[in-house]
């Protein structure tokens, strides 16, 4: 286990049903203790693991689930495969009582495989779950999605949305890094990765710290969250986390939701649009182009636009409308078919 002296800041005394909307506006991760202790699915999941078990299968809407299921050996890590053309795990479509059956069957076995059933959108495959186990959310419109599974580890990622992720039954452990650490988590392939999102090379069991040096510089400044069950850790948008379930069976609810409209599309977009027309162009031209986004995006104020008239600012208006926002979005679609 990684040597992690920053402790991620938890606050107690709020719950799912009543907590104060400016801690969403936090730049820091929070670990939100005793947060959803109300929750039915938290109780059944402090009596056993197979009351948690048959509380989940009472919402079941029969849909197949993603699952995946790793060699022992793997040692719980959801991974790719040696030579990284594949993964290390089996994907299949399959019944969530047959998964769930399987995770109880090797509660107690101390060489089981490593079993996930991944981000699960509960509204469609557990439909009324969310209401009896609510997070207030106002105007967020969140998507809500549960995961489930035994001793597993999910490889560092960032994800766009805020997140608040709730531990409803066992323990997690994660493991966060501010954005500016990516030059130091030695991130795989963007586009062929388990999930979807690019993940940190680095076995966080097991550093190779020879390979990956300066991976030493993530770790001085990484945050680390010990959930127990019903309690939530708020991962803001961007930061990269690694997650551990501790126990034999574990249950997370994650809410994630964006501070901005979802008309304004997705920024990986503009990364894959970036890596195309950008990134071979010789140093000059890169910096130059730097110079523009720095001007135009990252580092733009309101008041850069005073010299032309609001009328004349088309795509540089702020904020963005939605009819501009497509006009943009078909202009850019055309010129790519060129």
């Amino acid at each position: 286990m990684l040597d992690i002296q920053q402790k991620v800041t938890v606050i107690d005394g709020y719950h799912a049903d009543d907590f104060p909307p400016s801690m969403l506006n936090s730049t820091q991760p929070l670990v939100l203790k005793n947060f959803a202790a109300k929750w039915p699915l938290v109780i059944a999941g402090q009596q056993s693991a197979r009351e948690a078990a048959d509380y989940i299968r009472g919402f079941y809407s029969s849909i197949p689930v993603n699952a995946c299921i790793a060699d022992p050996s793997a040692n719980g890590r959801i991974f790719y495969n040696k030579t990284m053309d594949g993964f290390n795990y089996h994907a299949s479509k399959v019944d969530l009582n047959v998964a769930l059956d399987k995770l109880l069957q090797h509660l107690q076995d101390p060489d089981a495989p490593g079993m996930y059933v991944g981000s699960t959108e509960i509204n469609r495959w557990l439909p009324g779950l969310a209401e009896c186990n609510t997070t207030a959310l106002p105007d967020l419109n969140p998507l809500t999605s549960i995961w489930i599974g035994n001793q597993t580890r999910i490889a560092a990622h960032y994800d766009f949305p805020n997140n608040i992720a709730v531990s409803a039954v066992g323990r997690r452990r994660f493991t966060l890094f501010p954005p500016e650490q990516i030059k130091n988590l030695y991130v795989g392939p963007i586009e062929f990765a388990p999930g979807g999102q690019a993940i940190s090379l680095v076995d966080f069991e097991q550093p190779d710290y020879q390979q990956y040096p300066k991976f030493k510089h993530a770790v001085a400044a990484a945050q680390v969250a010990e959930l127990d069950a019903g309690d939530a850790l708020f991962i803001p948008s961007m930061w990269w986390h690694h997650v551990q379930a501790l126990d034999a069976f574990n249950v997370l609810v994650s809410h994630w939701w964006r501070d901005s409209p979802a008309f304004m599309g997705r920024p990986n977009n503009a990364l894959s649009l970036a890596i195309l027309s950008l990134r071979n162009l010789p140093p000059e031209q890169r910096q130059a182009w730097k110079h523009l986004f720095d001007h135009y995006i990252f580092d733009h104020q309101p008041e850069d636009l005073d010299h032309i008239p609001t009328n004349a600012q088309s795509m540089l208006n702020q904020p963005l409308d939605e009819l501009t926002a497509r006009q943009l979005r078909a202009d850019i679609i055309n010129k790519l078919k060129r």
